[in-house]
């Protein structure tokens, strides 16, 4: 099993595998259609679970997916993300992703789980790249990715998404 596969600890949070008792704490903001404004919306628990465990799936294929994301201080589920790829449109690569639930958002949260993820990206994994997508009104988004060393690389039409890639800066 690979190190990311693992919990991981950072100041403020603790990631770790998703697991089927955590879905109801992640639907309850996954279903919200303000909260999701800018991604996938669940429509249902069944199908926020189908959606959660297939990324759950790709950790034994992969060595990694997607964290169950806890707060340090009270192990609190307060969102879900990391490095994916994404099991229905692989072809994106790499690529960093994250939901909050809005209680947790501009606390500096997504930053926090974003470095952690870059950080076993190219250290763990030894990637060069990760790709991450945001659509060009969620500027909270483009600002965590840009904070993180994510630079802008244009606008993708058949995501109708900005696309943001971040570089490894260790040697090759």
């Amino acid at each position: 099993m690979s190190a990311l596969a693992a919990s991981v600890k950072t100041k403020r949070l603790v990631l770790e595998p998703f697991e089927r008792t955590d879905a109801m704490h992640l639907f309850g903001f996954m279903a919200d259609a303000a909260a999701m404004q800018h991604t996938y919306v669940a429509p249902s628990y069944q199908h926020c679970l189908g959606r959660l465990q297939s990324y759950e799936a790709t950790r034994d294929m992969l060595g990694f997916a997607p964290w169950v994301v806890r707060t340090a201080q009270d192990g609190q589920v307060i969102g879900w993300g990391g490095l994916s790829i994404d099991p229905l449109e692989p072809e994106w690569g790499l690529e960093v992703i994250y939901a909050f639930a809005p209680s947790s958002w501009g606390l500096g949260y997504a930053t926090e789980l974003v470095h952690a993820s870059l950080g076993f990206a190219f250290g763990n994994l030894g990637v060069h790249e990760v790709h991450a997508f945001a659509k060009p009104e969620n500027t909270a988004s483009a600002r965590v990715l840009q904070k993180c060393g994510f630079s802008l690389q244009g606008y993708e039409p058949a995501l109708a998404r900005n696309h943001f890639v971040a570089a490894s800066t260790r040697a090759a």
